[in-house]
């Protein structure tokens, strides 16, 4: 992935720039645009014709910074007519709020060999209070079918003028072309990033002068830059990556310091070692963790009396937070609530819960220390410096002897050592008890299933035998969630026979459920619907009859960004039959050995058959959590052979 960093040129060596015209005018399309169709992809609901932005912050008393932003798109299929349902998100905190004003828009349809255009009803555009800190302005644009074009356009205000405007010019669907004009004030200096994957058609700037007259008889010049991209493909989310914004082709803005016309400088960049102090001090993180020691002392007494191993007390005290608590369901890094007032609620978000266990253990005086992350679904932190609004979970990481464990007690099914699926996305920053560091977020073990099913057919038709199914690791840790979604084992079970289908399970039994050291087994006796008629010449039977792979997860020709499978995958399926005497197998499938370069995995299936009795093995290892875009092609291949084996018949003939 690219990270561009883009230079902010020094203004006072610019010539000031004449004005120009700049975004497109609104409500004339063309018969051309209305007869357009995207040849590059057409499986795409809809494209962008044409979208522009461009942001600044307004010279009235109240000097918000504003966006105009317009968009013109043609509908192409059914599933594009969503576009014209129209959602604008806006923030607010306290008695600070977005607000949008000047909407306007319109359809324009071909309706009998002449174009019409319907305008929106300004009385059909509301506000929903979304959240509590999320407004969502909507409207529906009118007359909207497949072949229409939609365009709309607005100017969205906001208090907020540290946090610059953004732009992707990526989304779910293709653009012909995207442009967007920032103009920002001298005296607000940002880095400006390019990230992505896409290049640029356009990268200018220009001075204009005296353009920000914040009052007082101030005034500033302004930077104006001007960004574009032509034929920008869409982003599409493919299976085992994470948070799309990663990699999404956009404009980023991070505000480092502000000049006042009194001379003053505010630095907003910070450096790591500033960020220590600040969190070290703050009422929801640093300062928590003290206090919460002495809110669990007497608590943590008692589970460590007698014990001298800190192995053994740490594992203690884990599983007594992870059993008081109960999660809210919110994340974040901070305490909510204060440690006092959630732990006496035994209820808590992730700062909550996760600070009271770096507390206890360090009350215990084990060496834990705090380890901030931002999840899977919320994207990269900046690590270039601190931006900490980027983090919104933590962990404790508890360092014994030579060996490191990352814990999280939020989830209830994560056993000792094991940090949520959700929190295995790059480094984490540990703040330590002298300075902070970067840590790799490994997994501390494989999503690993293991199958083996041993089966008899007999003469007339039917299947009897067993079925045991071993989960581990993170596996072990989703299959757990499913059997706690029942009211009972029953109810698993029964739900269990219905994916199976023609099985009957006749008993079973399950193991460890509640021991999370050890693998979860599911054991079951089963009778299997077979075949009606065993008189004739041959059946065919598909070993992998209970679970495989479908379908290959890696369908693109080409991918830019890396493979992110989260845990390694670990999957074995042992398998043996024992038919009638009367038939023979056939054409056995050729075995496979296929292995990833630079020990990334491998897969492996034998089949044999002795005598009445055939048995195979299958075993699929994905070793590496990342796999780049360099061995996509492999891994593409890899599973291309996994679905193909495991979509072929064995052939059972008549002697």
């Amino acid at each position: 992935m690219r990270i561009i960093l883009l230079t902010v040129f020094c203004l006072s060596l610019i010539t000031a720039a004449i004005a120009q015209e700049h975004g497109f005018p609104f409500g004339k399309v063309t018969y051309r645009e209305l007869d357009t169709k995207y040849e590059l992809d057409t499986a795409t609901a809809a494209l962008v014709i044409d979208e522009f932005g461009e942001s600044y912050i307004d010279n009235s008393n109240n000097n918000n910074l504003l966006l105009e932003y317009h968009v013109k798109i043609k509908i192409l299929t059914k599933a594009g007519l969503k576009y014209a349902d129209v959602e604008i998100p806006l923030y607010k905190s306290n008695s600070k709020f977005e607000t949008v004003r000047d909407v306007e828009a319109s359809s324009f349809t071909i309706d009998g060999g002449s174009m019409r255009e319907t305008k929106l009803d300004q009385k059909n555009i509301f506000t929903e209070n979304s959240t509590k800190f999320w407004d969502v302005k909507k409207f529906a644009i009118p007359n909207v079918r497949v072949g229409s074009i939609i365009e709309f356009r607005y100017t969205l205000e906001s208090p907020y003028i540290f946090n610059w405007r953004s732009w992707e010019f990526q989304s779910e669907i293709p653009k012909k072309h995207s442009e967007y004009w920032a103009t920002i004030p001298g005296n607000y200096h940002y880095n400006i990033s390019l990230k992505g994957f896409q290049k640029l058609s356009k990268n200018e700037s220009e001075l204009v002068r005296e353009c920000f007259t914040p009052g007082g008889g101030n005034k500033a010049d302004c930077g104006r830059y001007k960004w574009g991209m032509n034929d920008i493909p869409a982003f599409l989310e493919e299976d085992y990556m994470t948070a799309k914004k990663n990699f999404l082709s956009c404009i980023n803005f991070e505000l480092s310091e502000i000049e006042y016309f009194d001379g003053r400088k505010d630095k907003i960049t910070k450096e790591w070692k500033d960020a220590e102090q600040e969190l070290k001090r703050d009422e929801k993180f640093g300062i928590q963790i003290r206090k919460g020691k002495d809110i669990m002392d007497s608590h943590v007494d008692v589970l460590t009396a007698g014990e001298t191993d800190p192995l053994q007390k740490a594992q203690r005290i884990y599983n007594f937070i992870k059993d008081w608590y109960r999660w809210d369901e919110n994340f974040g890094f901070t305490s909510e609530f204060g440690i006092r007032k959630a732990f006496d609620k035994k209820l808590g978000n992730v700062g909550d819960i996760n600070l009271s266990l770096i507390a206890a253990l360090k009350y215990a005086e084990l060496d834990a220390e705090p380890l901030i992350l931002s999840t899977r679904s919320n994207g990269f932190p900046t690590d270039l410096h601190p931006v900490l609004s980027d983090f919104n979970y933590v962990v404790a990481k508890l360092n014994i002897n030579d060996k490191v464990y990352l814990l999280d007690a939020v989830d209830d099914f994560l056993p000792f050592g094991l940090i949520a699926e959700r929190c295995l996305s790059g480094r984490g920053r540990v703040f330590g008890e002298k300075e902070s560091y970067w840590y790799d977020l490994k997994p501390a073990d494989k999503a690993r299933q293991l199958s083996f099913i041993a089966l008899k057919l007999d003469k007339a038709g039917a299947f009897t035998g067993t079925m045991q199914f071993t989960f581990a690791g993170y596996e072990g840790v989703r299959e757990r969630k499913k059997l706690s979604s029942y009211s009972s084992e029953k109810d698993y079970i029964n739900a269990l026979n219905e994916k199976l289908r023609s099985v009957e399970i006749n008993n079973y039994t399950i193991e460890n459920a509640d021991d999370l050291k050890k693998s979860l087994v599911v054991k079951l006796n089963v009778a299997i619907e077979g075949y009606e008629d065993m008189s004739a010449s041959h059946f065919l039977l598909n070993p992998f009859m209970f679970d495989r792979w479908k379908e290959n997860p890696f369908k693109s020709s080409e991918r830019l960004y890396p493979v992110d499978f989260g845990p390694p995958l670990e999957e074995v399926v042992v398998f043996s039959l024992e038919y009638p005497e009367e038939f023979a197998v056939t054409d056995l499938p050729e075995k496979v050995g296929l292995a990833l370069p630079n020990a990334g995995g491998r897969y492996i299936f034998d089949i044999q058959n002795t005598g009445n009795k055939v048995s195979l093995n299958s075993s699929l290892l994905i070793a590496r959590t990342i796999y780049t875009s360099e061995e996509y092609h492999f891994l593409k291949e890899l599973f291309s052979r996994v679905v193909s084996t495991q979509q072929t018949d064995l052939v059972f003939k008549r002697k």
